[in-house]
């Protein structure tokens, strides 16, 4: 790679920096939007860290991603929330659902074709939850999630609804996914106790984009991951004087070789430089209120909500794009509001139980719980199996949740089954829509 200590390798960048709003036009046509500096950060990172508003704009425009982190880990949107300018950072949160649904729709043509060229199933997953707390771990939830897979289509029934923020609700919902339905058929949650349901459309909703844009200005920018920088598996062993390796028979019928999981790490990060000392005091009630599906919000006189007012822009740094371009690796002048910054992190030492004898291939189970992955501790377990594991199919498996909260995931029932009935795909004809049933959906 040549040396760009200089910058001429990012000439999009550096318009940017300068606020060079007719070369960014001119150079955005030839240029990738999407390339990071040697920093990390994309031309869009910089115009929102800069207060580029019409920069932002022009980068949104031609598909600029919002999603991407830069080298200290931190999304554009990330930045935005910090800078603290509402009309940028409802700009980004448009474009980011954009752009997810995009990718969704690149991948549904395969997800489909791979759902289909496997043979018919049903499966059941247990889940615990556990902690290292005793009293929570004594109040926390388990639940049996049944999924049926009948060609490129996956119903699933669960007793948890949602899981976050050591609160959980309980219900009985299904989920179905239609891989050859249009966009906004192809998802369906049913609540099986109202005899409700929800097509999860892609229809852009102004108020629940300005509802997340006033949560993300109130409340902390919060960044965790599991780390597997240092990730390793050995096998558990047994006895104390012999030690030889550890052996499970999981669910009665799957012959199972115990590995111990080290390195694995849950990073949090905490940044809250946006936030006035009010903010702090109401932050707690704002989180509570809303992860108790209650309405956060403030009303006025008119009964309109009380929106978010932009922040006063943060003092310019007077750093040149010189300065920025040729300092160390990860260690350039702040450019956007100083930091207010807090991280932790948790090691966690979980366990897995690989099987030679399950009938679903890794690859397989990744294509059913991309399908699934609006359930927030599907998407976990999802990320955790894209991790390079031992041979075979993790029959048991142990990962954090939450920095205090693991949880253990058995599949305990697997059968191929050909008389799968096609009415568990449907929507009931006695159910009635709602389309504000499942909010986070």
């Amino acid at each position: 790679m040549a040396d760009d200590s200089d910058g001429e390798g990012f000439p999009l960048h550096k318009a940017v920096f300068e606020n060079d709003l007719q070369g960014l036009s001119r150079l955005i046509r030839k240029i990738d939007v999407s390339t990071k500096d040697k920093h990390g950060n994309t031309a869009l990172h910089l115009a929102v860290m800069l207060g580029r508003k019409e920069c932002v704009q022009l980068l949104l425009k031609h598909d600029a991603p919002v999603k991407v982190k830069n080298g200290l880990g931190w999304t554009v949107l990330s930045e935005a929330v910090s800078y603290g300018n509402r009309p940028t950072i409802s700009s980004l949160v448009r474009k980011f659902r954009q752009q997810s649904r995009d990718q969704m729709e690149d991948r549904r043509p395969n997800l489909a074709e791979a759902l289909n060229r496997i043979s018919d199933f049903y499966m059941e997953l247990k889940w615990d939850f556990q902690s290292w707390v005793p009293l929570v771990s004594r109040i926390l939830p388990s639940d049996i999630c049944k999924i049926y897979k009948s060609g490129a289509s996956i119903r699933l029934d669960t007793t948890l609804v949602d899981f976050s923020d050591m609160r959980w609700e309980r219900g009985d919902i299904s989920f179905i996914f239609n891989g050859h339905a249009n966009p906004n058929e192809s998802l369906t949650v049913l609540d099986n106790i109202s005899k409700v349901f929800q097509k999860v459309r892609q229809e852009e909703n102004e108020m629940e984009i300005e509802d997340e844009v006033d949560l993300l200005m109130s409340t902390d920018i919060l960044a965790a991951q599991i780390s597997t920088k240092s990730i390793s598996f050995s096998r558990a062993q047994s006895g104390w004087i012999f030690r030889e390796d550890k052996k499970e028979l999981v669910a009665g019928q799957y012959d199972s070789e115990l590995y111990i999981v080290h390195g694995l790490m849950l990073e949090s990060r905490k940044r809250r430089e946006h936030l006035s000392s009010d903010d702090l005091q109401k932050n707690k009630a704002l989180l509570e209120s809303f992860t108790k599906g209650s309405n956060f919000q403030s009303f006025g006189q008119n009964g309109a909500p009380l929106r978010r007012n932009s922040l006063v822009p943060p003092t310019e740094k007077k750093v040149t794009w010189d300065n920025y371009i040729s300092s160390d690796v990860n260690n350039y002048p702040r450019l956007g509001r100083d930091l207010v910054y807090k991280e932790s992190s948790k090691s966690f030492k979980a366990t897995i139980a690989m099987s030679n004898e399950f009938p679903l291939s890794v690859e397989m189970l990744l294509n059913v719980l991309e399908v699934i992955a609006p359930f927030k501790h599907f998407s976990k377990l999802r990320d955790f199996i894209t991790f390079k594991l031992p041979s075979g199919f993790p029959v048991k498996v142990e990962i954090p949740i939450l920095p205090t909260v693991t949880a253990k995931i058995t599949f305990q029932h697997f059968e191929f089954r050909d008389d799968i009935p096609k009415h568990l795909f449907m929507v009931p004809k006695n159910y009635i829509e709602d389309p504000t049933r499942f909010p986070d959906l």
